[in-house]
Formats: structure tokens, sequence, C-alpha cells
């Protein structure tokens, strides 16, 4: 993998931001990231690749509000995470679609959104109703959303799990491998799904990838070495 640029620096128009970021995780000699620096926009899909190893399962952890990082700063709207509220920052601001999507299989579909709202504090009053119609926008009908998640394929699966992403309607929406375990027909309905989420609903996606596809439909595509980060190819 070869960056063409040198890492993007924070801009005032980035909804999330990271400035100078360094991490080190305990009892390890070594940095993970090192002086890491990059915007992310509203209306935009960024993808991420890099070799296993490289850092970016710690920097959606960063970004997500899992992890601080040991120097430097991630910022949300202009504000730092340091100095936020990283429980209402991950319960309102940010939505995560999870590698293994993290969902209780022996509920329904819709019962795997209804408590991801009320693990949120969502204010909407009829959530099940809610939780219907957000399945149904991502192709997800009545009758499969009363089924048990096992019962799913793995592509309504993955619905599924950016449905509960959406549930608390982010800003943000961060994807781990989103497409890794899909055939290549479901794997472009997906990203049919995060393209709309950006450009028609103007949310900022973010999506750690190793495949292709994925990045071709990206707006910005982030490359991860040694700890640093730069820009592969940007259309903005």
């Amino acid at each position: 993998m070869t960056t063409t640029t040198a890492a993007t620096r924070p801009t005032d128009t980035a909804v999330l931001a990271l400035h100078d970021v360094t991490y080190r995780y305990p009892g390890v000699d070594r940095d993970v990231l090192r002086g890491v620096s990059a915007s992310f926009t509203s209306g935009a899909v960024h993808t991420i690749v890099g070799k296993s190893g490289s850092g970016k399962s710690t920097l959606l952890s960063l970004i997500a509000g899992l992890d601080t990082a040991g120097s430097g700063e991630v910022s949300f709207n202009g504000t730092s995470l340091a100095k936020a509220d990283r429980d209402r920052y991950r319960a309102r601001d940010i939505g995560v679609v999870f590698q293994g999507l993290n969902l209780v299989t022996n509920a329904t579909a819709v019962q795997n959104i209804v408590l991801s709202m009320n693990i949120s504090g969502s204010p909407v009053s009829e959530k099940t109703e809610h939780a219907y119609t957000l399945l149904e926008r991502l192709g997800i009908g009545r009758e499969d959303a009363a089924r048990p998640v096992l019962k799913l394929s793995g592509g309504q699966q993955q619905r599924v799990g950016i449905a509960r992403a959406l549930s608390h309607d982010p800003a943000v929406i961060i994807a781990d491998e989103p497409t890794g375990a899909l055939d290549e027909r479901t794997e472009e309905e997906i990203l049919g799904i995060f393209t709309h989420l950006a450009q028609a609903e103007n949310r900022c996606v973010i999506i750690v990838t190793h495949s292709r596809n994925v990045t071709e439909i990206a707006d910005v595509v982030l490359g991860i070495k040694n700890g640093k980060i730069g820009v592969i190819r940007s259309r903005q």
C-alpha cells in the first residue's frame, strides 16, 4: 500500500477530526498510532485501509469514543472527546456497525433495534413502530423484522446491524469490515445503503475495509501504515 499525500489536516468543516493523535497500549513499548491527523466530513463516505495490525481498529476505537488518545486530540464538531461526555457521544452522536455485528441472535430484528434505542435513551415514544419503519427503509419487511436474527440471512443481519446503528439518528456512522462475509451482490446492496446515508442523508460515513469494491464507492480513501495515516485518493 502506498499513500499519495500526507495526512489530512483537521478543517473547520470537519464533523470529526483527529489532530496529532498518538496511542500506545499499556505494557507495549511502541506506538500503534503516531501523530495521526485526519478530517471526516458530513455527506461523504471515507474508507480506511491497511494491513492487519496497522492501527485501523485502534483508530476506530478512538473515533467511537471507546478509548482516549495518549496525546493529541479527537474532536466532534469542534469539541474534544477528552472533555466531552463520551457516554452521551456514543449514545447520540455516533453509530457503530461492528464487524461481528454483536446482535442478540435469539431476539427479533425489531427487538434488537428497540433495545438499542432504550440503551441510548431515545426520546422516540413509539419505539417498536419506529424500528419497523427503520428496518423497512433498509429492505427488511415486517415479516422478517419479527423473526429471530438467527433465522435471517447474512445480508439481512448486516441490515439489522446498520439499522441499530441508525436507531438514535447519529451524525456519524462507522463500520468495521461490513461486507467481509457477504457475496458480491449483497455487498453491492449494502454499499448502496452506506452511499445513501452519506449523499442523501448528509451523514459522515467511515468504513474500515480490505475490499476494493468498498474503496471504489468512497469519496476519500485513507491508508494506515506503520502507525501513520495518509490520503490515497480524494474526490473532495
